[in-house]
């Protein structure tokens, strides 16, 4: 199989397969949960991840915007043939899928006021621009990620004063979510934050929580997170119960000698992050 049908077929993964880790986590959430409309929802989420993945049927009617993360090992060399390659392969994998036609025609004004309407085909939905990074191993890892409209939304970069602790931090978040849980309505969630040097770099960092991200293996803070936004009482698509979020996903980057931190926060719904990783 060559690079451009492994990204086809990898888009449609990302966009048709609960991964287990989270699946398990729902079950678990059912089986704990002692709100009686709580369980009805939850329930209904399982069966719709298992009937996704048997009809190979997207995960959700908002199938996404595509987002590469390239992390380049030594075995591979990045160049323009490759690029084009991914890029290939989204599109066609837009295509068979189907996605959503969601591409916006015009030009920049026009794009902006939607003015002239939307393409007919899915693969015109272009990914976003890719990120590159590299890591001292043998391997070449392509993810890709089909990022829905409603954590965008809700979704905050900002700057958050830290004051020598990372309590405010946590904090800062956790308060910011309880405000936008309840508005983003697809909960149970899984916030994904990048706490970095610039709004770029948290953002490249939020998007790495997603891939490495482990509801099996929470780190200290993410299950200080999980714990008080599960105190809020939001629950499953809003209607009240135990389970507001599954647990939280966090990658901390280099941090530079100033009094903020920069933190993108991004509340997933509870069908993200959607992903799946070509390994070369």
């Amino acid at each position: 199989m060559n690079l451009t049908d492994k990204v086809s077929k990898a888009v449609r993964k990302a966009s048709t397969v609960c991964p287990k880790n989270r699946l398990n986590a729902m079950k678990n959430a059912l089986n704990n949960e002692t709100n009686e409309n709580a369980s009805w929802a939850l329930k209904l989420m399982i069966q719709n991840f298992e009937i996704a993945e048997k009809n190979k049927s997207p995960l959700c009617d908002d199938t996404g915007i595509p987002h590469i993360y390239i992390e380049q090992g030594k075995n591979l060399q990045i160049d323009n043939e490759l690029i084009n390659k991914i890029k290939l392969g989204i599109a066609e994998g837009l295509n068979k899928l189907p996605g959503r036609p969601m591409a916006v025609k015009g030009n920049n004004i026009e794009r902006i006021e939607q003015s002239k309407g939307l393409y007919d085909m899915p693969s015109m939905v272009k990914s976003a621009p890719m990120i590159l990074d590299n890591i001292n191993e043998e391997n070449t890892r392509i993810h890709i990620l089909l990022l829905g409209g409603g954590p965008e939304i809700r979704a905050k970069t900002y700057r958050i004063f830290h004051k020598h602790s990372y309590i405010e931090i946590l904090n800062e978040v956790t308060l910011w979510l309880k405000d936008s849980l309840p508005m983003l309505g697809c909960t149970p969630s899984i916030p994904c934050i990048g706490i970095g040097r610039t709004h770029f770099e948290s953002s490249s960092l939020m998007i790495k929580s997603m891939i490495y991200g482990n509801l099996n293996n929470q780190s200290k803070l993410e299950k200080m997170i999980t714990s008080e936004l599960n105190k809020t009482n939001i629950g499953p698509m809003g209607l009240g119960g135990d389970t507001t979020v599954l647990g939280s996903f966090i990658q901390i980057g280099n941090q530079r000698a100033s009094g903020v931190r920069i933190v993108s926060v991004r509340p997933s719904c509870f069908v993200e992050p959607r992903i799946a990783t070509i390994t070369l």
